[in-house]
């Protein structure tokens, strides 16, 4: 399993290739265009960690913006007992739904999309955890 840590919008963020995460609006970003995200924090490609101090030099995650979009509500409700007094305000943050599509060191990439997702390969009849009859 690879994947990758990453510093986004002040928050550090676990991605894995072929998974979409909310992050915090990115301004200026069009939905289907590519992103690069160029902080790397740390990266596990099949049990080896490489990590930064801060970061990784020449090592990118590309992804793609899938859409903006606005989370789910919260109500902040704030209420002074035997005063009479409360409010009662709702909150939305606004987000960027990105796809991750692979990690890359030095222009090479350790994982991509393609091989992360499950091969359409296998046939429907195949039972999992029963061994293939061999001829």
């Amino acid at each position: 399993m690879t994947y990758a840590i990453v510093e986004t919008s002040g928050k550090q963020l676990w991605v894995e290739p072929g998974r979409f995460y909310d992050i915090d609006r990115l301004p200026g970003t069009e939905e289907n265009s590519p992103l690069t995200l160029s902080q790397v924090l740390l990266i596990n490609h099949e049990g080896q960690v490489t990590l930064g101090r801060p970061y990784i030099a020449e090592a990118v995650v590309r992804a793609r913006v899938l859409q903006h979009r606005r989370g789910n509500k919260i109500i902040v409700y704030k209420m002074r007992p035997k005063k009479k007094t409360r409010k009662k305000r709702g909150h939305r943050q606004p987000l960027t739904r990105v796809l991750i599509e692979s990690i890359e060191v030095n222009g090479t990439p350790l994982a991509t999309a393609q091989a992360a997702s499950p091969s359409t390969s296998e046939t429907a009849t195949d039972t999992p955890g029963i061994p293939a009859a061999e001829e």
